[in-house]
């Protein structure tokens, strides 16, 4: 499913205003759109207090169930006193999920902070204990309406979709369909090695973009937009980068503080691999499906070239190979 063109079309700044004035609060007309592709996000400075950042869902693509899952998880993590970002009442029921004009949104107090110096291993292993908290609060219960990243599914769903909508070049259509093929056996069969392995509720999209950091107090995680259902290493290799050894090094310094707090299935590191190649898969398909978003041509405009495809075969040949060598 892709979002009509028209899906933000009439979110206007006056829109915007007016559901902020419509959850109680008195925006005084300064709005600052803030980085977000998916959603529409915004810094906006109140009459009378700090600013707020209001996030307006894009239509289509949760369910309000869904999203009422996601703030749940953020206010368990919050009442557990882990560092993350929980939406305010937006109605006098307490409700956190707005409904304004068609729209949904929610509203956050701002959260200052920079990226976090991932070289520093003091910094990644306090990055880990909180992961490890928040794990800890994950495992309480599961999700029952978010995705799981617990198989196969959402790179299989991916291809599924690009195949049915002819989004490739004719010319590289069959290799790269060849090369997901043979990803998608590989990382089913990378989860089925982990019968045994435990999903819990994560952050989902735990890379340094999403981490806020300050020196006082640290780290605070930031858009739950895709929490999910999975292993715990979902919110571990995203926070990794550079040569093989960096990245290792990096890795341990995580560990080190995640096991102060809490034990690590150290198995599930065998499915960093194929859990990067889902992403790789998924991550086409989400730019496909966003296209007729003026937003994403502007910001991705070398997605669809026959280069770009060309350069998916290679990635993803080498990603089977990675996958490959890691079982070895």
């Amino acid at each position: 499913m892709t979002d009509a063109p028209a899906g933000f079309g009439h979110l206007t700044p006056e829109l915007m205003l007016d559901a902020l004035e419509h959850a109680g609060l008195r925006p005084d007309g300064r709005l600052l759109q803030l980085n977000s592709y998916e959603n529409r996000v915004l810094l906006a400075h109140l009459e009378e207090g700090p600013a707020v950042v209001a996030k307006f869902y894009r239509p289509g693509r949760w369910s309000d169930a869904q999203i009422l899952e996601e703030h749940a998880f953020a206010r368990d993590l919050a009442e557990a006193e882990v560092p993350v970002v929980a939406p305010m009442p937006v109605d006098e029921a307490g409700g956190t999920l707005g409904h304004f004009a068609g729209h949904r949104f929610a509203v956050t107090p701002r959260q200052g902070g920079r990226a976090p110096e991932l070289e520093d291993p003091e910094v990644l292993a306090w990055i880990g204990r909180f992961l490890a908290r928040m794990h800890d609060v994950g495992q309480r219960e599961p999700f029952r309406e978010r995705l799981s990243w617990n198989s196969a599914a959402p790179a299989r769903d991916a291809r599924d979709w690009l195949r049915e909508h002819d989004t490739l070049p004719p010319e590289l259509a069959a290799n790269w369909h060849d090369a997901a093929a043979r990803c998608i056996e590989a990382i089913d069969a990378a989860f089925e090695r982990l019968p045994d392995r435990r999903a819990l509720r994560l952050h989902g999209d735990c890379h340094p973009g999403n981490i806020l950091w300050t020196p006082d107090r640290g780290p605070h995680f930031v858009d739950l937009d895709d929490a999910v259902q999975g292993p715990a290493v979902q919110d571990l290799w995203m926070l990794l980068s550079g040569d093989p050894e960096a990245a290792r090094r990096q890795l341990h310094a995580l560990l080190d503080g995640y096991e102060s707090v809490r034990e690590f299935d150290w198995r599930e590191l065998r499915l960093i691999e194929a859990l990067r190649t889902q992403r790789m898969i998924h991550h086409s398909a989400w730019l496909a499906r966003r296209w007729d978003d003026p937003a994403f041509p502007a910001a991705f405009p070398w997605f669809g070239t026959p280069n770009y495809w060309s350069d998916q075969v290679v990635k993803l040949r080498d990603q089977l190979d990675a996958m490959q060598t890691r079982e070895e």
